[in-house]
């Protein structure tokens, strides 16, 4: 095995994000739940479907994730969801244009919580997508939130 290679993934994994991306367990998705969301990855093809259920005001009360992809993936999503209780889509929407940004280094470190367990994958670009895509299917599932009936 390549010590480089090794020594970088090492960095990239961290205990820190292999633990968050095993906590998904708490967040189970349910395919019932009034607003679903899908995405995937055009780079790496993970893919995530996002449940949510919101209080009558639009704050997100549970979310469920079914998550095919990288720890990386897997750690961006439980991040997603120990955070997104209590936030609007609006708040969504606003934080996955700063992971936008920031992922183009043109922008700081979003301001969510646990998101610096992520920064390891800042330098690997291949990584982006799966970082982004839980994002992009809560957008997904919570775009409907706003649409006339």
């Amino acid at each position: 095995m390549n010590t480089r290679a090794a020594s970088d993934s090492s960095k990239l994994y961290t205990p820190r994000l292999l633990g968050l991306a095993a906590s998904l367990y708490g967040f189970p998705f349910d395919e019932n739940a009034p607003f679903v969301g899908e995405a995937r990855s055009k780079t790496c093809g993970s893919a995530i479907s996002v449940s949510v259920e919101t209080r009558s005001d639009g704050a997100i009360t549970r979310t469920g994730m079914a998550v095919k992809a990288c720890a990386i993936g897997q750690g961006s999503a439980a991040i997603l969801a120990e955070g997104a209780r209590g936030r609007s889509a609006q708040d969504i929407a606003a934080t996955t244009r700063q992971i936008e940004a920031w992922l183009q280094n043109q922008g700081p470190l979003p301001d969510w919580p646990s998101f610096d367990a992520l920064e390891p994958a800042l330098p690997h670009s291949g990584r982006h997508g799966a970082l982004l895509i839980p994002w992009i299917a809560i957008n997904d599932a919570l775009s409907s939130h706003s649409r006339p009936s």
